[in-house]
């Protein structure tokens, strides 16, 4: 599980910050008898999911619907595909979605009809992500590529003074560019450094299971539709791109407004390739939560507002965060560590292209 040049966190917690807040948390689930995992309100969420994304999808297939109504049953499934996504995929491939672990494979496996591969989300998102969060050239998640600046540890281009202009124009391709580009670059890379979340694939039947799932993706979202109705071509292909466009959108602004903030630090490490904090104290330093009291964005986005406790606690399902909230939060001031979080998604929303903004004015030359 290596990466670029090893990085370690410091072990010095004179504190004990995490081990107070880990036997509360635990104390919690212990004295309410309930498991860490999901429960029927997560099933439900995912039946409900389930059906905001595939049931336009077997309207489209079945019914004579007027063109208004295919593009909105398009945007209906981007919300849904993000929902699944946030909701069912993201637990599933954390293993908090259910005490069984074959129920955790099948749900986390959703992520081949949302256009992604289980393999490269593991190593992005829970070694790479949960490990190194906000670490400029460790945490893939701050990388654009040229196109957009997220630290003041990145390249600075002159392009960059318009980002927070152009940047939600870019965000709505997260997933269009997971289908067509973006898994190969990843698998390629992360097979070549050696990377996994558990047992090391092998490398044949890898790359196998990704050019078959594409294959299958490809069939269910563009061949069938075409071959088994009377839609033109050109209207399956724009109506794909709708699902994707919202999907993506949707996605890169929720996993935005938690890392990619000027409250939410991005520390480098020594040149010995050490931190200056504890993994935990870490994660509550890099991380924003928003929203946390709005019903509608807690039940939609997969408890991923509540980003501090999932950070701390990623293998506890989402379900449980509102509860365990209260715990973090209350832990971390009697430590007098900071609890990073905006009450509204609105003011969220407009601190994240703030910060945008001035990553994209030109650095200052150093004295």
């Amino acid at each position: 599980m290596n990466t670029q040049k090893a990085l370690t966190f410091s072990r010095k917690d004179s504190a004990k910050f995490f081990r107070t807040l880990n036997k509360r948390v635990n104390d919690y689930f212990k004295e309410n008898n309930i498991k860490r995992t999901g429960n029927y309100k997560l099933w439900i969420k995912t039946i409900v999911m389930f059906a905001l994304f595939l049931s336009p999808y077997f309207l489209l297939l079945t019914l004579d619907i007027p063109t208004w109504a295919q593009i909105l049953l398009t945007v209906v499934m981007g919300i849904g595909m993000a929902g699944v996504g946030m909701n069912v995929m993201h637990d599933g491939n954390h293993g908090s979605f259910s005490n069984k672990e074959w129920v955790n494979r099948l749900m986390g496996s959703s992520i081949y009809i949302l256009a992604g591969n289980v393999y490269n989300w593991k190593v992005q998102h829970n070694v790479l992500h949960h490990t190194y969060t906000n670490i400029h050239g460790h945490d893939e998640d701050l990388e654009a590529g040229r196109i957009l600046r997220f630290s003041e540890h990145a390249e600075w281009r002159k392009h960059h003074r318009f980002q927070h202009y152009y940047s939600i124009f870019l965000y709505g391709l997260l997933t269009i560019n997971w289908a067509i580009t973006t898994d190969f670059q990843q698998m390629y890379r992360y097979m070549k450094r050696k990377l996994s979340y558990g047992k090391f694939p092998n490398p044949v039947a890898n790359w196998s299971k990704l050019v078959i799932s594409k294959l299958i993706y490809v069939a269910m979202w563009i061949v069938i539709p075409i071959v088994l109705t009377d839609l033109a071509w050109y209207k399956v292909v724009i109506g794909f791109l709708i699902m994707h466009y919202v999907a993506g959108l949707i996605l890169s602004v929720v996993f935005q407004l938690a890392h990619v903030m000027d409250e939410a630090e991005m520390p480098m490490p020594e040149k010995d390739g050490t931190m200056k904090n504890t993994w935990a104290i870490h994660q509550l330093k890099t991380t924003v939560n928003f929203g946390a009291k709005n019903w509608l964005v807690n039940w939609y986005t997969g408890g991923l507002n509540h980003q501090v406790e999932h950070h701390i606690f990623p293998n506890i399902s989402h379900i449980h965060y509102g509860k365990i909230a209260k715990i973090v939060k209350e832990t971390a001031k009697e430590f007098n560590l900071p609890y990073k979080e905006y009450k509204t998604t609105r003011k969220a929303i407009a601190a994240h292209f703030k910060f945008l903004k001035e990553m994209g004015m030109k650095p200052a030359m150093p004295a």
